[in-house]
């Protein structure tokens, strides 16, 4: 088959979260697997064109895409890297990429206000991209709302076209609380009438409009990134969003799935990561106090090997916990550990941080910003790794620690419930600690849990090494993803119509 497969970031080229890891591995095993994939995605400004060999694409000219003003919108590729036969495709169209920050301003730390029309864009360019070069895509695979628009564009704009009219689409969402919600009123600058946003319709979303709606309205198959999740979304309102009812159709209609993502251990693997102080597997985990000793003097906490260290990267959002964090850091603290932090958001969580560190020097660290050697560091020197989120679509960051032998402490939800069985000392098994409510009380228990056990050295290493004999590489996945490519091709040419 030829895929397309489009992304607003894609490791290692742009990197927020954990959507541009998940399409900077999968387009790789998709295409070991035997097919022909394509990525698009944006050219911003922070691409660095000389360390990626990114070159305009000759003969394709300026893209005649529909209000894009006078500035043309130009095509740039390269090849995936240590993937040669994915070709990786750059939009580029200044007014709108050419920017310090992807989706947030840096300065103000505020969103783009005209981030439905970026990628709108984005979306018809692309499209446009695969009928001037020819690239006759058996499948369309658009991921988060950032991309939804190119579904509706496709089916609505295309129909006539010949070879971009059979294409089948795969519509993934990475995380349900991003919906790319805008007012009606700017329909008419993305190309529809303002009076499709009428009650019941496709495009309608609690009075306005929700990208993410059109994606899923608008794909012939949906999925989302763990079984869980897809049971979540779809059963209930405090997943759904609102858009439960839309997903139990697709549910009800075989055309929602999960499917886990995978780990790129050719990066997130202690035997082989060029990032970390020193290597270690499990055979012989004594690299990993050279890690945790070294990361302790990066980040000006007192080395001290009888006290477990915790760690957490992630987007200092409400999502990921940080409520929870807030009410008992200092009860945390208080069991005798050390925590470092490393991500960026909102800035509450960002003032609480900075505090906490003050309150508690040598004992915490807030990293407040963006750095992936710094993340490898964190995952290799951890003992454990907290992530207490409120829903939790699938994670990797749970999967990358359990790699690492870095015991992941997870609120049982999502992807993290699919990946991390609890601890259960009478038989002996288990790999992690798993609290159920979503509440500081049940969080701190499963810490203290944690504590307890570390202090049973022998319990801790056969823990430690269970978790990093799991395998979650994308080959199993990819097969998943192959098989819905297989059935969207069977449906290619469905349109939805309001």
């Amino acid at each position: 088959m030829k895929v397309i497969m489009a992304s607003a970031e894609v490791a290692p080229f742009a990197r927020v979260g954990g959507l541009s890891d998940v399409v900077g591995s999968l387009p790789k095993e998709i295409a070991e697997a035997g097919h022909d994939v394509s990525v698009f995605l944006p050219k911003y400004a922070s691409i660095d064109d000389g360390s990626f060999s990114v070159e305009p694409v000759h003969g394709a000219g300026d893209l005649a895409v529909p209000r894009s003003g006078k500035d043309p919108v130009a095509l740039y590729r390269c090849p995936m890297p240590g993937t040669p036969a994915v070709t990786v495709y750059m939009v580029r169209y200044d007014p709108f990429f050419d920017r310090d920050g992807i989706y947030v301003d840096p300065k103000t730390r505020n969103g783009y206000p005209d981030e439905v029309e970026r990628y709108a864009l984005f979306g018809r360019a692309l499209l446009e991209a695969a009928r001037v070069l020819r690239l006759e895509p058996d499948v369309l695979h658009l991921n988060d709302h950032h991309t939804a628009l190119a579904a509706v564009y496709l089916r609505e704009l295309y129909g006539d076209d010949p070879v971009l009219s059979r294409a089948g689409i795969v519509f993934s969402i990475h995380n349900l609380g991003y919906l790319g919600t805008f007012d009606s009123a700017l329909l008419p600058k993305l190309g529809f009438e303002s009076k499709r946003c009428s009650y019941g319709s496709a495009f309608e979303y609690r009075g306005g409009v929700s990208t993410l709606k059109l994606g899923i309205e608008y794909s012939d198959y949906v999925n989302t990134v763990s079984e869980r999740y897809a049971e979540e979304i779809a059963g209930s309102p405090e997943f759904g969003h609102g858009l439960e009812g839309v997903l139990a159709e697709k549910r009800d209609a075989g055309r929602l799935t999960g499917i886990l993502n995978g780990v790129d251990y050719s990066v997130w693997d202690p035997t082989v990561d060029e990032l970390i102080p020193t290597r270690y597997s499990a055979a012989d985990v004594s690299g990993k106090r050279r890690c945790r000793s070294e990361l302790r003097a990066r980040c000006g906490l007192r080395d001290d090997a009888e006290v477990p260290l915790i760690g957490m990267v992630s987007r200092l959002v409400d999502q990921k916990g940080f409520d929870l964090l807030s009410e008992v850091a200092s009860d945390i603290i208080a069991l005798g550990v050390q925590l470092v932090v490393l991500g960026t958001g909102q800035e509450e969580h960002h003032e609480f941080l900075k505090a906490l560190e003050s309150k508690h020097a040598g004992r915490v660290s807030a990293n407040l910003l963006f750095d992936n050697k710094l993340a490898h560091w964190i995952e290799a020197g951890s003992d454990m790794f907290l992530m207490p989120s409120r829903y939790e679509p699938c994670g990797l960051n749970q999967m990358y620690s359990l790699r690492y032998g870095t015991v992941p402490i997870v609120r049982a939800t999502g992807g993290l419930v699919d990946t991390v069985e609890d601890y259960d000392a009478t038989v002996d098994a288990g790999v992690g600690f798993v609290f159920g409510e979503y509440n500081s009380t049940e969080m701190l228990r499963a810490i203290r849990r944690a504590v307890e056990t570390y202090g049973d050295h022998d319990a801790w290493i056969r823990l430690m090494k269970r978790g990093m004999a799991l395998d979650f590489s994308w080959g199993t996945s990819a097969g998943r993803y192959v098989e819905l490519y297989a059935k969207a091709v069977a449906t290619r040419g469905l349109k939805r119509r309001d």
